[in-house]
């Protein structure tokens, strides 16, 4: 799915109005269909329903709301926040609709004094601010913000919760942002729902359709892409009848130290089940006893050195390198690191440690083989690309990063950020908290080395590994909670989860 900027939205919904045709009150009346369909499947008419409605289009998809919802035998009552002198054409037509067809009370609040009691079991609908705000709320629209938020009611924010900005929050006021407990966005995701620091404000939210031209999303290009499972399922390679192992490829994989080794047998057993043909793990003499009798089909390099790595086996015997977890930073390790950078392996992944090793000599940056996967979580990124204000500038940083060493850049959250040297950005839509476990983040450098190994792109064996990955967990919490997961019930089932992508579940 792809994420749009709010100015690209509003272009969409003209190229909607103008070619299919339909008129934007009829547009907006899809939005309020799908808003009412949402709200009749997750709420009963028990509470009453208080839709506080800006001036603008925002606000006229509430008082299209207010209408359905009271067709539908729900207590609704409009209360029109009062922060310009005009309203908007399509505000104007259906405030006649619900004058005519409703006996909806509708209130003004002119000043905060006109603002009425919310009872705990109340829902409230924010509809008073839209996607195209461009300053922070203030006056009478932030005080009443306030207001809503500072009540124990349930919230449901319509399309964006009023005051957020749809991309760039750096220069927003905080306190004027209502504090959601559901955001229904229309389409598509805002770019801004995907970042951690907006979590409180968008609480859970949801996309709903509303019929914007198919072919003006295809043709209207954007770098962010919401990845989903048809996607992923598009990726997906067949495996032959005829096939044998060495089709599917022989990884290396890089990983533990004394009192580590627990990191190269999860990436070796995410590898084995990610659909390796051969994966060789190259670690410490400490080791040895580990690998071969936790993980039997894998083969094992030992180094010379009991405790840590110091000479790695040649890359060219490899179809791809896996680099990192559990390693350490010894001046040995990092030696044998540059080693491994400077003779170009065909396919490589670095995560954990082999990226620390990289922060501590960030000229080695310039060592990476083209297509190289790095795979930091937020303190390792900074640790290699430096510190930002936000996530938005985060994510601009993490694209230029990407771009100038032409790597591709898997920074991990609750939507992992994929960022190519050619500018293409993908979130991924998997995953859940319980997978924020000591070993996950080895897990999945043993998927992508697998997929690098089996002949997927970079870019293929990135987003696939990811979403994969977060698919895995989140079928481990279906069966056992988030509460107990741990990085090996992620690799039990990841096979279960290959199965859902291409069943296309």
């Amino acid at each position: 799915m792809k994420i749009f900027n709010t100015s690209q939205i509003r272009e969409l919904d003209a190229f909607t109005i103008r070619n299919e045709p339909v008129s934007s009150a009829d547009l907006m009346e899809r939005a309020a269909d799908q808003l009412m369909r949402w709200y009749m499947r997750k709420f009963d008419r028990s509470s009453r329903v208080l839709l506080f409605c800006g001036p603008g289009n925002n606000g006229g998809d509430g008082l299209a709301l207010a209408r359905l919802l009271s067709a539908n035998r729900y207590d609704a009552e409009v209360f029109f926040v009062s922060i310009s002198g005009r309203t908007s054409d399509d505000w104007n037509h259906n405030f006649r609709r619900l004058e005519k067809e409703t006996s909806v009370r509708f209130n003004t609040i002119g000043n905060i004094e006109n603002f009425p009691f919310i009872g705990s079991d109340d829902v409230v609908i924010d509809a008073i601010f839209g996607s195209g705000l461009t300053r922070p709320s203030e006056g009478l629209a932030k005080q009443v913000i306030d207001k809503i938020n500072k009540s124990d009611s349930i919230i449901v924010s319509v399309d964006i919760p009023s005051g957020l900005f749809g991309d760039d929050n750096s220069s927003n006021n905080s306190e004027g942002i209502i504090r959601a407990d559901y955001t229904l966005s229309f389409q598509f995701p805002k770019l801004c729902f995907l970042f951690p620091e907006n979590s409180g404000y968008t609480g859970e939210w949801h996309v709903l359709p509303i019929g914007i031209d198919s072919n003006a999303i295809r043709e209207t290009d954007t770098p962010y892409d919401f990845v989903e499972t048809g996607y992923v399922a598009s990726l997906l390679k067949k495996r032959g009848k005829f096939d044998h192992k060495g089709n599917f490829g022989h990884g290396l994989l890089v990983a533990g130290s004394y009192g580590k080794t627990g990191a190269a047998v999860l990436g070796a057993r995410a590898a084995l089940r990610t659909g390796i043909g051969l994966i060789t793990c190259h670690l410490p003499r400490c080791g040895y006893q580990v690998i071969q009798t936790s993980v039997p089909e894998a083969m094992a390099s030992v180094d010379a050195n009991e405790f840590i790595t110091t000479k790695i086996v040649s890359a060219d015997l490899f179809d791809a390198v896996g680099i990192g977890p559990g390693i350490g930073t010894d001046a040995a390790t990092q030696k044998t690191f540059h080693d491994l950078l400077s003779g170009k392996p065909k396919h490589l992944v670095i995560d954990a440690d082999g990226l620390n090793i990289l922060g501590l000599n960030l000229n080695w940056l310039e060592l990476l083989p083209p297509g190289t996967i790095l795979t930091p979580h937020l303190k390792e990124f900074e640790r290699i690309a430096g510190k930002t204000g936000n996530s938005f500038l985060r994510l601009e940083r993490q694209a230029e990063f990407a771009a100038k060493h032409n790597c591709i850049v898997v920074l991990k959250g609750a939507h992992t950020s994929i960022a190519t040297p050619h500018g293409k950005i993908y979130f991924n839509s998997t995953g859940n908290p319980g997978m924020a476990t000591g070993g996950s983040g080895d897990v999945l450098t043993g998927m992508i080395l697998a997929l690098l190994s089996r002949g997927y792109s970079a870019e293929e064996a990135a987003v696939t590994g990811v979403f994969l990955h977060g698919l895995a967990g989140d079928i481990a919490a279906a069966k056992s909670g988030q509460e107990s997961i741990i990085a090996s019930d992620i690799i039990e089932n990841t096979g279960y989860a290959f199965n859902k992508i291409s069943n296309g579940n």
